[in-house]
């Protein structure tokens, strides 16, 4: 006989709060641990192919270990410096590109940038202030990942536990079924099943979507020769899971960033912006459809909610977990709704 339901909400909802604690006091301590979980569920796919494929689950794993560190190396040493640089250049000339804006504005619009005017007050201060906030909040992360502890935590023991995770993940799903309440194990099952298609559909299509998109408008912005090209095609690919939003900040940076360096040459502003459209389309009709497909799930509007309030809540670890819990709370929803629209409170008396 299954536990009444006042017990089953009484047990679930102790198991939530555990984690929502575990969050909020272990934020730092986890966040390796979540990263590396998040790595191997990422790559897991990886290696149940090469199994397939005739490789135990300890080769697969270290081809894909072997793989990453390759990619890591080549990562260090030619596009982490240059994407650093360019960071920090862009801070550093922030000032001098709102200097130019006014010089632009006062040219064509005089009587909106006199010397008291609103605007002209509000360019400095903004320019000002990226340069002082984006150089201190820059620093601050540079020395921060710089600092011995978050070294061995970010290089050590992300990769280590990825590691370790990735070669026990079949073992590990056993063992949690395993523990599943027998009476409910069947819908557990379920509703698991539908949260990892969910999941896996956004994060491993949406990541690699990025990952594309990213390294496409990085490669196009810098052959066309936008200074600060690999910035933001690092900003426009990072965004790129927020339908349209990546593509706009982008390509609005990317446009505005050409104004000051290429002002007169419309051919160099025009390849800008089909840089962009073109990463639009192919992201529309291409990428998306054939990484991510239609069944995801997640409202965009949902999934902002999700990163601001969790991020807000529980900081960098917080946003990592932002992604699944929404799609798990998601999934769980719509189970609710259906067991709610089959029950007697929505059907009435009147429906047999």
């Amino acid at each position: 006989m299954a536990l009444p339901v006042r017990d089953q909400l009484k047990y679930w909802g102790i198991a939530a709060a555990v984690f929502v604690l575990a969050l909020w006091f272990l934020g730092d301590v986890i966040l390796p641990f979540v990263l590396g979980g998040a790595v191997a569920y990422f790559l897991d796919p990886v290696a149940d192919r090469l199994e397939r494929m005739g490789a135990s689950r300890a080769l697969a794993t270290a081809l894909i270990t072997l793989g990453a560190l390759l990619v890591f190396i080549l990562l260090a040493l030619l596009v982490i410096p240059t994407l650093v640089e360019q960071t920090v250049n862009l801070f550093d000339t922030a000032p001098q590109l709102f200097r130019d804006l006014q010089e632009f504005l006062t040219s064509r619009f005089p009587e909106l940038v006199d010397e008291g005017s609103i605007l002209r007050k509000s360019l400095v201060g903004v320019g000002e202030t990226i340069q002082s906030r984006g150089g201190e909040l820059l620093n601050s992360v540079l020395s921060s990942a710089a600092s011995v502890i978050n070294v061995i935590m970010l290089f050590v023991i992300v990769p280590v536990v990825a590691f370790y995770l990735l070669y026990d993940w079949d073992n590990m799903l056993a063992r949690v079924d395993d523990l599943l309440p027998r009476d409910h194990a069947p819908v557990i099952r379920r509703l698991a099943g539908e949260i990892d298609d969910v999941i896996a559909s956004f994060i491993r299509g949406m990541g690699t979507v990025c990952l594309i998109l990213g390294t496409y408008y990085a490669i196009a912005l810098m052959l066309v020769g936008l200074q600060f090209g690999l910035v933001v095609g690092f900003v426009a690919g990072l965004i790129t899971f927020i339908p349209y939003v990546g593509a706009l900040v982008g390509g609005a940076l990317a446009i505005g960033l050409g104004l000051f360096q290429f002002w007169g040459d419309w051919l160099s502003l025009g390849l800008i912006t089909g840089i962009f459209v073109l990463g639009q389309v192919v992201e529309g009709n291409i990428l998306t459809p054939k990484l991510v497909g239609d069944s995801v799930g997640l409202h965009p509007v949902w999934l902002i909610f999700a990163l601001a309030v969790f991020g807000t809540l529980f900081g960098f670890v917080g946003m990592l977990v932002a992604v699944p819990v929404a799609a798990a709370l998601g999934v769980v929803t719509r189970f609710v709704i259906s067991q709610y629209k089959d029950s007697r409170l929505y059907r009435g008396l009147s429906e047999k």
